[in-house]
């Protein structure tokens, strides 16, 4: 796997299923890869069409095939409801270097149809690390430097 820094663009989702049955829903997004967690902010009363326009940084280390991402309902009473999930693989990506805002299935635990998100992935790969060695080092020395300084 490579390593890098996986950017996510977080659009809109669309058609999100309702889980509050009295208001519009305002839904958050979770974002995780591996251990690491971003929370975007609440669209507040936007409902199952919800706009963001948020980016989240991920450093991508070893073994990171996927990002996962959980919508939820923020709540203030009672604890926030789980609208649905999506798993967007990142093989393609690590391939292709950027996917263009692209619409993905959201689903429930037991993956029925709950929506769509638009999300978009961009990778910058770590740069390739070089071996030092000593002896190019030295074969450098002999151009410039005090050695052949005027002082």
């Amino acid at each position: 796997m490579p390593l890098g820094t996986l950017e996510v663009v977080l659009v809109e989702a669309k058609g999100l299923k309702n889980t509050d049955f009295l208001s519009k829903i305002d839904p958050y997004v979770v974002f995780t890869v591996k251990t690491q967690e971003k929370k975007s902010n609440v669209a507040k009363g936007q409902g199952n069409e919800a706009e963001w326009n948020e980016s989240f940084l991920f450093t991508v280390s070893e073994d990171v095939s996927e990002l996962r991402l959980k919508i939820m309902d923020k709540d203030t009473f009672t604890a926030d409801d789980f609208v649905g999930e999506a798993t967007i693989p990142l093989e393609p990506l690590f391939v292709e270097g950027s996917l263009p805002p692209t619409m993905y299935n959201v689903v429930n635990k037991d993956r029925d149809y709950h929506g769509e998100i638009k999300i978009g992935l961009t990778f910058t790969p770590e740069p390739e690390r070089s071996n030092f060695r000593s002896r190019d080092y030295a074969a450098e020395e002999n151009y410039g430097g005090w050695k052949e300084s005027s002082f």
